[in-house]
């Protein structure tokens, strides 16, 4: 009797193979990537837990509805340029999705074998081809023949690149107009260099570029050209916005103009897009104190703070009214920062930053916090505690409480509907805007979200435009 109870023990739950990565002692040094990526074998060896369900919810929980059972399968087969090629009937950028996206919350969450055990690692294993197709040189899908038909992309982030590549495949001509000199938008100036290498970045706007689609930089739509100038008189049958949210959000307490207060949003462009980290390399020099605090308590926070680290910060802080349970960023982003050494004051909230005669930060003022009542995110609410205030030791700030989008769209698009928080109203099944022939979406539509989220409302807005201009809509017919 004990042999057949001992029989029907259940085997311990499983975890996912462990993704090889930096020494914390060694990287808070360097910007090199952290997270170093899956061998064949660990991949194979991941991918063979899948129970390959016959009705998958994995699926169900990714926003560019990748064939996540299908691939994973050509991964257990030894398949990997089969499932690189299998992912990006869907997604066109797996290798930037494999890095950034939160599949925890997402395909993971949903994934059946993790009921009893770790879910399987889907972000890793579609990393691992993507950059293994990279290596070995992918080859072009098929593309539909050229419909006759032009769509104009605003803005090369995460929604405009997915936009013009499901456009493409299509058969249209795809234009997109970015303002800076580089391709990427977010991914490329927001996400640093340790998180995801811009060599991906450049490598899946690349691939983009050899399918067709034309990028012209350094233009910025609203100044250059209008988006009614676009349809009206470039003859565009269709414009997609994709432009962010950009402009970064301060805190109204006093001290917020001191020269050693940025936007997390100034010292991640000025150091990734600019390439700071490589001064003097490249002539971007960037000043960063002995002790730095980052405001905020989501992605861009952990970004900034350890940027700042590795830029020389001898202490940096994370500051957050909240507790750690209610931080919006990736578990995995908060553990890499605890381990590089970051310290957080959790429950504590700026209320003045202190300046000296020339106008350099010489200390926060903070009150401590305690949770109270939810509001209206389910999460309990910071409370003040009276009589807390205490003054932190630090030489630079850096707030890091999110962007809001930037308004010259809006204001040079006649008939435009927007939110009252600036963000541009779009009917949620098509994305087209109150402007027929106008879509938008990303976070110029949702304000700051996540890349997948982008990516997703930048596939619904390409099946958007292509219904609206087959479905004999469209100007030049």
């Amino acid at each position: 009797m004990a042999d057949k109870k001992k029989q029907r023990k259940r085997k311990p739950p499983t975890k996912k193979v462990p993704m090889p990565e930096q020494n914390p002692n060694a990287r808070r040094g360097n910007f090199e990537e952290v997270a170093l990526g899956y061998t064949a074998d660990q991949a194979m060896e991941e991918a063979e837990k899948c129970m390959q369900c016959r009705n998958p919810r994995c699926i169900g929980g990714c926003p560019v509805d990748v064939p996540i059972k299908e691939f994973v399968e050509l991964i257990r087969e030894g398949k990997f340029m089969e499932a690189a090629a299998k992912i990006k009937e869907t997604n066109s950028l797996p290798a930037i999705c494999g890095r950034v996206c939160p599949q925890e919350t997402q395909c993971e969450q949903e994934c059946i074998y993790g009921i009893r055990n770790e879910p399987i690692a889907i972000g890793r294993l579609e990393r691992f081809v993507a950059d293994y197709a990279r290596e070995k040189g992918e080859s072009l899908p098929e593309i539909a023949e050229k419909n006759g038909l032009q769509v104009a992309v605003v803005g090369s982030g995460p929604a405009g690149l997915t936009c013009a590549g499901d456009l493409i495949k299509l058969g249209y001509d795809v234009t997109i107009f970015e303002a800076f000199h580089k391709a990427g938008g977010v991914l490329q100036y927001g996400i640093p260099q340790f998180r995801l290498p811009k060599e991906i970045v450049d490598a899946e706007v690349e691939y983009l570029e050899r399918l067709g689609v034309d990028i012209r930089y350094n233009f910025v739509v609203g100044k250059i050209r209008t988006v009614k100038e676009l349809m009206e008189e470039d003859g565009y049958d269709a414009v997609f916005i994709g432009s962010g949210a950009g402009a970064p959000n301060f805190l109204r307490i006093e001290g917020m103009n001191l020269v050693d207060v940025f936007s997390a949003n100034e010292l991640l462009t000025r150091v990734n897009l600019m390439k700071g980290y490589k001064f003097p390399e490249y002539d971007t020099p960037v000043r960063i104190g002995d002790r730095v605090a980052v405001i905020g308590g989501g992605n861009v926070a952990m970004d900034a703070a350890r940027t700042s680290l590795r830029l020389g910060a001898k202490k940096v802080y994370i500051v957050y009214r909240r507790a750690r349970d209610q931080m919006p960023a990736r578990e995995e982003e908060i553990h890499h920062a605890e381990e590089e050494g970051i310290i957080f004051e959790l429950l504590r909230n700026p209320v003045e930053i202190i300046g000296d005669e020339k106008g350099a930060v010489i200390g926060m003022k903070c009150i401590k916090m305690e949770l109270g009542e939810p509001d209206e995110s389910g999460r309990k609410r910071p409370i003040p505690i009276e009589g807390s205030e205490f003054v932190m030791d630090v030489d630079t700030v850096v707030v890091a409480i999110g962007n809001s989008p930037n308004p010259i769209i809006p204001s040079t698009t006649p008939g435009l509907e927007v939110s009252k928080w600036g963000t541009i109203i779009v009917d949620e099944e098509t994305g087209m805007t109150s402007v027929p022939g106008v879509f938008a979406g990303g976070d110029i539509v949702t304000g700051a979200a996540t890349v997948i989220s982008a990516m997703g409302a930048g596939k619904d807005a390409a099946r958007g435009i292509h219904s609206h201009l087959t479905n004999g809509e469209s100007k030049k017919e």
